[in-house]
């Protein structure tokens, strides 16, 4: 029996879930944090170091990897997780996110969205069908369908016309690429902006297409956290119960455990990974700045509570060296550093749900990040 795209809910603490994802490249367990691999690199990082820190799940990105090295590319040499050797599971976002952030370098239609390359300036379209072809060269275990994402502030007829395209665009998704007719697996977009009257409309209307999961897309775009986590808040229930819940592009320790507490089972941002590489550090006591000066003879572990390489070997007197010196080197321990706690967080939650205790961690965390 073929049970890819089957998703096992072993456990719940209020909203809080735990569960299992099967994919053609193994089990994800949820609650998941998946680092961010735009261009079939996490940056900074080997395929290794991912492993080393219990990354059960990593993000491409389709717009990106479509420009460069090309999905043909890809598929000719069997697929990303072949060409950068990474034999985990791979979501893959659609592009619609980079797509849309072009602004005046695209245009939107009803069959898809016609756009200039960031790094040519050649034109290319993007349909909703293309789209899950790109991603079935790429070879990934998750597709994303073609979704508009609303900027922060448009208005209700616009964001009631986007919804309805985006909503028409998983439709064509799924039915160029029929539930059960391969291994990979894919995820609808409820959208809607902040209008809660479209949200609750995207949801049904989308809901009512066999996908294999359900993300919520359009946050994270410049909203007030107050207003990202209502709207959180409001529409992870209106998902199915059974089916995995993403949310996309968030974000802080503190709005993945609210996420998490909404019922959000997996989660991507680039903020580990981007701060990583601005000196920027997660902790278990909050976030330290390792350019400060009070860490030049600083000889004490970056956090005691964590087991990473970095943690475990260097300290932040080191740390802050290499970081103040420029060396290549401590883009890569501070990344080992912030993803490792980003997943040990996950690890956390996920033993937490299954001892009913997951408002302790929530609290222990809301006290440390809640100036975030």
């Amino acid at each position: 029996m073929n049970d890819i795209g089957r998703f096992t809910l072993e456990h719940t603490d209020g909203s809080a879930r735990s569960g299992i994802l099967n994919t053609r490249h193994g089990p994800v367990k949820t609650p998941a944090f998946m680092p961010v691999g735009t261009q079939g690199s996490v940056k900074s990082l080997c395929p290794v170091d991912l492993q080393n820190i219990g990354a059960g799940i990593i993000l491409g990105n389709t717009y990106h990897l479509y420009l460069r090295p090309g999905d043909e590319l890809l598929a000719e040499v069997g697929g990303l997780h072949r060409f950068m050797n990474w034999h985990r599971p791979i979501l893959t976002d659609s592009g619609g996110f980079q797509v849309f952030s072009l602004a005046g370098l695209r245009k939107i239609t009803p069959e898809g969205v016609e756009f200039k390359s960031h790094l040519d300036g050649s034109k290319h379209f993007f349909t909703p069908e293309k789209v899950i072809r790109i991603q079935q060269n790429i070879g990934s275990d998750i597709m994303m369908v073609l979704d508009e994402c609303v900027p922060y502030g448009a208005d209700l007829e616009y964001t009631r016309n986007s919804m309805y395209r985006t909503t028409m665009w998983a439709e064509r998704s799924r039915a160029y690429y029929p539930m059960a007719t391969g291994s990979q697996i894919m995820f609808g977009i409820v959208q809607g902006g902040f209008f809660r009257e479209l949200r609750r409309e995207s949801a049904a209307r989308l809901t009512e297409i066999p996908m294999d999961g359900f993300a919520l897309g359009g946050l994270s775009v410049g909203e007030t956290k107050k207003e990202m986590l209502e709207t959180v808040y409001f529409a992870a229930p209106l998902l199915p119960k059974d089916k995995p819940r993403y949310l996309m592009g968030v974000g802080t320790p503190l709005d993945i455990l609210e996420g998490i507490n909404a019922g959000i089972d997996m989660f991507d941002c680039v903020l580990p990974t981007r701060n990583a590489r601005n000196g920027t550090l997660f902790a278990s006591m909050g976030k330290i700045n390792i350019k400060q000066a009070g860490y030049i003879r600083d000889e004490s572990s970056l956090d005691p509570e964590c087991d990473c390489y970095a943690c475990k070997n260097f300290s932040r007197a080191y740390l802050r060296h290499l970081y103040m010196a420029r060396e290549i080197l401590a883009y890569r321990l501070n990344t080992i550093h912030n993803l490792r706690f980003f997943i040990r967080l996950m690890q956390q939650a996920r033993s937490a749900i299954h001892k009913n205790n997951f408002a302790g961690l929530l609290k222990k965390i809301r006290d440390v990040y809640q100036v975030e």
